[in-house]
């Protein structure tokens, strides 16, 4: 049997390559064509489609899908002339009955060349996926903008760390602060100017949260009760808006500021003060962690260390509920802004959901979504309930399916008392390293705060003073 030379197999051989390499390419080229009038084709027909992407941002989905699909079906034809290429190897060598470095061919040998030469392939198709996707991620990431916050004023006046803070819903319209220092304070927003301080507490206040119609405060302290005191305030004349530009530095660093004379003396020391509270509610035995007034404002909630929330009446001050079945202390507590809801967080990794929708039963709901401490819980003004927890991450729940997370914030540093804007539906962040981040509801990271050199957090893990927080607030604005 006549057997080809070297020489002209090789030949031949690379005339089919070149064969093969003119017909990909023309099929390439023709394949442009196609695409580019398919292409053309969708792009007119995007105005029609019901979708809520901008139009530039539809048409740049379909131009990257376009070049993934271009590369796969070129990476697709190149494979086909392998495997075709492969074939007539095979039948060449079996037919002749060469050898492979001096033994004789066997299907194991094509077998393991034919494996080597997919292997490649498969590299080849996840290499060009993986630019493809990360260009259409790198695409989603160029169009989202964060926003820049500025300083617009500071708040001092106390004399050891904020633990809490508050708006109040009605008119007139100041700022609550509870401070380690035992008192709590209200400012005027404008001109950041204290108003009025409260100090009928023997120990840390905890909490503060303003009755939805009434000029009444609730505050939760570390002496073992819950307040309730009125307050009457004149707001002062606002002077013209300063210019801030000077406060815009990202970085602004406030630690070589005074925080006061150390003796006693400031702001908050010159102004009218309450010192007996209207209502003192006191049936827990350890500290009161947070207090918040039920939809209507005629009852309140308390969280406390010793493990159990209770439910008071606030014209008679009287008991009506319990709410037991946390294994370690409570660290928060929250109401729906209209449903008879509370929500609950504990150190024992869980946070629970209670309904007082039928006065005669009471039903609880326990969610173990956390890996540790769960800082906080708090409900939107939708259906949803958003937790912070010290395993560095936030979760959005859904109260019509509390079953899994519909998002979930992953971030570098434990997450103390988060705080969710009524209006625009943003979650604050603060971290104990000393950073505040703003993020959607989507989980999507929108700002972040000018950084101080302070330690940031309204929780903390010691409500008596013992770890100390900044005792001034910074207003800022994005």
């Amino acid at each position: 049997m006549p057997v080809e030379s070297g020489s002209s197999a090789a030949a031949r051989h690379t005339k089919q390559k070149r064969k093969s390499h003119s017909l990909s390419i023309r099929r390439s080229n023709s394949t442009d064509q196609e695409q580019r009038t398919v292409t053309g084709m969708q792009r007119d027909m995007l105005d029609g489609q019901d979708s809520k992407l901008p139009l530039s941002l539809r048409s740049n989905l379909l131009d990257l899908f376009g070049q993934i699909e271009r590369e796969f079906e070129n990476l697709y034809i190149e494979n086909l002339e392998l495997r075709r290429e492969i074939d007539t190897l095979n039948e060449r060598l079996v037919s002749e009955g060469q050898t492979i470095d001096g033994g004789e061919l066997s299907k194991g040998a094509l077998k393991a060349k034919a494996s080597h030469s997919t292997s490649q392939l498969s590299q080849k198709l996840m290499t060009t996926y993986k630019a493809s996707t990360s260009k259409i991620v790198s695409s989603f990431k160029a169009t989202t903008s964060r926003a820049v916050c500025q300083i617009l004023r500071e708040y001092v006046g106390h004399r050891d760390g904020i633990w809490d803070l508050a708006v109040t819903r009605n008119s007139p319209v100041v700022l609550g602060t509870a401070s380690a220092d035992h008192s709590a304070a209200l400012w005027s927003i404008e001109t950041g100017k204290c108003l009025l301080r409260y100090a009928g507490h023997a120990g840390s206040v905890n909490s503060i949260k303003f009755h939805p119609t009434e000029q009444m405060a609730l505050t939760a302290s570390g002496d073992q009760t819950a307040h309730i005191w009125r307050y009457m305030v004149q707001l002062p004349v606002i002077p013209p808006l300063a210019d801030i530009s000077a406060l815009c530095d990202d970085e602004l660093d406030f630690s070589d500021r005074e925080d006061g004379d150390g003796d006693g003396e400031g702001p908050c020391s010159e102004v009218p003060t309450i010192r007996v509270a209207t209502t003192t509610l006191k049936s827990h035995q350890g500290v009161v962690i947070a207090a918040d007034w039920l939809v209507g404002g005629k009852q309140v909630v308390t969280a406390s260390w010793d493990r159990a929330a209770n439910l008071y009446e606030v014209e008679t001050s009287e008991l009506v509920h319990t709410l037991t079945g946390h294994d370690q202390e409570l660290t928060h507590c929250c109401t729906h802004p209209s449903q008879r809801l509370v929500v609950t967080s504990s150190r024992d990794t869980t946070f629970r959901l209670w309904d007082f929708r039928d006065p005669s039963i009471h039903s609880v709901n326990v969610f173990q979504g956390h890996t540790d401490t769960v800082t906080s819980a708090v409900f939107t003004v939708g259906d949803n309930v958003v937790s912070g927890s010290d395993d560095r991450t936030v979760k959005v729940w859904d109260l019509k399916n509390m079953r899994s997370p519909i998002a979930t914030i992953r971030t570098d540093s434990a997450v103390n008392r988060i705080s969710v804007s009524a209006n625009q539906r943003i979650i604050a962040l603060p971290h104990d390293n000393r950073q505040v981040r703003l993020f959607d509801m989507t989980g999507v990271r929108l700002a972040r705060l000018p950084r101080s050199n302070r330690q940031v957090g309204a929780e903390g893990r010691e409500r008596e003073g013992r770890r100390k927080d900044s005792p001034s607030i910074l207003l800022s604005h994005r």
